[in-house]
């Protein structure tokens, strides 16, 4: 099944669901799938896919004389909606991720092209682009359309830019001009506490991204050196693709971000230069994983 037809059935089950809900068909219903082909105006083969991906998930079963019958109560079905669009986005989002970093995607693209190609809603579209704008590896044109930003696409520049962190994050905090924010990094070494104690298995790997790098950034802008912070920050934007192609073992990330809250630690009882030998070490360990 190619990825059009993969996100069109799963859009059509998100449709099944919220179809089940408006028409309050209550359990042990039967759903037909002729009438659900009319009424969601698609054709009967996607219905049966869009059926079958419920069936895997508990929603609905299988009747006894065939079909499909409905197996949950709305409020369950209200739960596995907001469950499943959720997967939808991060899915959707991680696909152009990957056909982005992998060069099927041109630096130019429209809205149009994006819905067509993922099978989006204009609404799941909007949304894409909102996020990947607010992340800083697309913006609009000033006429018409969008343009991706560079960002790291070779192994090479990869372990480059790790090279490069590893000269200027242990020495930002040995900087005579480093003063801590105190609360600012005590709330984001909770935040790596709350992961190291496994609030890391709730979340995407891009939300883990996204608090990881924010730690590391809230300790470089104490340093109040402009040109290590705006490096830093830059970095961090260009690698985010390449991130998501090495796939995070949780494992392994609670022993970083129980090294974040050491380093955050230290840090916040004034051992800069003990802060500054983990963070050379922590750098050096997570190159050695991401190389291997």
């Amino acid at each position: 099944m190619t990825t059009q037809a993969t996100e069109l059935v799963s859009q059509i089950a998100m449709q099944i669901v919220d179809y089940i809900q408006t028409n309050n068909i209550q359990p042990g219903q039967r759903l037909v799938e002729r009438r659900l082909a009319e009424d969601l105006r698609v054709s009967r083969s996607p219905i049966r896919g869009a059926l079958r991906l419920l069936e895997q998930d508990g929603v609905v079963g299988v009747a006894e004389r065939g079909g499909y019958v409905v197996n949950n109560s709305a409020a369950t079905l209200t739960a596995h909606a907001a469950e499943t669009k959720q997967a939808a986005r991060e899915r959707n989002y991680l696909l152009v991720a990957k056909d982005r970093l992998e060069g099927a995607l041109p630096d130019k693209i429209t809205e149009k092209e994006l819905i067509r190609r993922y099978a989006l809603t204009r609404a799941e579209a909007t949304e894409l682009l909102r996020r990947m704008t607010q992340e800083g590896w697309i913006e609009r044109l000033p006429g018409y359309g969008w343009e991706f930003l560079p960002m790291l696409t070779s192994e090479t520049l990869y372990r480059d830019s790790y090279n490069f962190r590893l000269v200027i994050e242990p020495a930002a905090m040995l900087e005579p001009t480093f003063v801590l924010d105190r609360p600012v990094l005590q709330a984001s070494r909770d935040q790596q506490q709350r992961l190291a104690d496994g609030w890391i298995w709730d979340l995407s790997d891009a939300e883990v991204f996204d608090l990881n790098s924010h730690h590391h950034e809230v300790i470089i802008s104490c340093s109040r050196n402009a040109y290590y912070i705006d490096a830093l920050n830059r970095i961090n934007k260009t690698r985010r693709l390449i991130e998501y192609r090495h796939t995070l073992e949780r494992d392994n990330g609670i022993v970083k971000c129980r090294e974040h809250v050491q380093i955050a630690d230290l840090l916040l009882d004034g051992h800069n230069a003990r802060a500054s030998t983990l963070m050379h070490r922590h750098l050096m360990t997570v190159i050695a994983d991401k190389s291997s």
